[in-house]
């Protein structure tokens, strides 16, 4: 099936034409594939921000002894403030979650894409009310060029999916890998709220450690990398974001108007602030822009925990933390619900602009 035709390009029937064939983007990889679909080619920055060429000393936070040790703890406080008011990312070890959990997550998302088309297509679904659906990209109808890389995404919390709803590659490992990156993620919760000079439990207790969506990445190598990304500008709508990734790179994010590699460091996890966060916390922790570009290398497998509740509506509402604010650092954003803000930030395909609609 030919996805190109020059002057004759049809978008609307050449997405229809790939959702169609249930195969992804591994699917057109995987048939010799050698020049990227039209559907897929990325128009030309038009922030032209460079890439940055001097390494930056990311952020890497040991975690080891904050249970134990007031003094460490305390050190680490200090860290993890200075990485969230500075960078909006940062990486974390010893953070509890064994490396041979790591490694076989890795290897399981991965066993679930490398399932044949058969087996594979009846879990592609593109109703994200589900708790676990795979497809290509869920915004295929939108105007903008498709990414290039397939998922599926699981709602883990609070309401998690029963075992056989889960694919059997990848069920057991999803299962135990979400309940520790849940434990994992109310311990920088805990870590987060002291940086804010509150409560340890403050931000547990308002709802941000609730619910966790688990999303598997896969992106195949591209025969035109250049063509193509793996993942758009962006800004996470959650409250928080631990990353697994594999040795094949291309996490790239903004920081002093210049495109920051994110380095694989083995037996690391990738912590990122999202917009929610950076909400509550008055704009003292500080989200990045980030995405993903394509290589000639591949597979890259990624698999990324959000911390938030998504569509779901539980009735909290999400507004500045009032032991933050004075007279003199006044609430600058307004409050809203979690359904409220996805919602808005989905119309504005995350971009980090949704802020200001919930601006003061």
């Amino acid at each position: 099936m030919a996805f190109t035709g020059g002057d004759n390009f049809n978008r609307e029937s050449e997405l229809k034409a790939f959702d169609e064939t249930k195969r992804g983007v591994k699917g057109l990889v995987d048939s010799g594939v050698t020049k990227v679909p039209r559907i897929f080619i990325q128009p030309p920055d038009d922030d032209h921000l460079p890439q940055s060429n001097t390494p930056f000393d990311l952020p890497i936070i040991n975690l080891h002894g904050f249970h134990s040790d007031p003094v460490l703890r305390n050190e680490i406080v200090k860290e993890i403030k200075h990485a969230s008011r500075i960078w909006g990312f940062f990486q974390v070890i010893n953070h509890e979650i064994p490396v041979s959990v790591l490694r076989e997550m890795r290897e399981g998302a991965l066993r679930f894409f490398d399932l044949d088309h058969e087996t594979k297509k009846e879990w592609y679904v593109t109703d994200s009310t589900k708790k676990m659906f795979y497809n290509s990209n869920v915004d295929l109808s939108s105007t903008l060029p498709v990414r290039w890389r397939d998922s599926f995404h699981c709602r883990m919390a609070p309401d998690p999916p029963n075992p056989h709803e889960l694919p059997p590659p990848c069920r057991e490992i999803l299962i135990k890998y979400s309940k520790q990156v849940i434990a994992l993620g109310c311990s920088l919760f805990e870590l987060l709220s002291e940086a804010l000079g509150l409560a340890s439990s403050h931000l547990k207790d308002i709802g941000c450690a609730d619910g966790l969506a688990t999303i598997c990445h896969y992106y195949p190598a591209s025969p035109q990398p250049e063509l193509t990304i793996g993942a758009r500008k962006h800004a996470d709508n959650d409250f928080l974001t631990v990353l697994l990734q594999d040795h094949i790179g291309g996490l790239q994010f903004l920081h002093q108007n210049q495109w920051v590699n994110v380095p694989f460091v083995p037996g690391a996890l990738v912590v990122n602030i999202g917009d929610l966060l950076q909400l509550v916390s008055n704009d003292e922790f500080m989200s990045a822009e980030h995405r993903v570009v394509s290589s000639g290398f591949g597979p890259r497998v990624s698999v990324a925990c959000f911390f938030t509740t998504g569509m779901v509506e539980t009735g909290k509402v999400f507004e500045p933390v009032k032991e933050l604010l004075s007279e003199k650092n006044p609430a600058k954003y307004r409050a809203t619900t979690m359904k409220e803000f996805v919602q808005h930030s989905h119309s504005k395909v995350f971009d980090k602009s949704s802020m200001l609609h919930f601006r003061i």
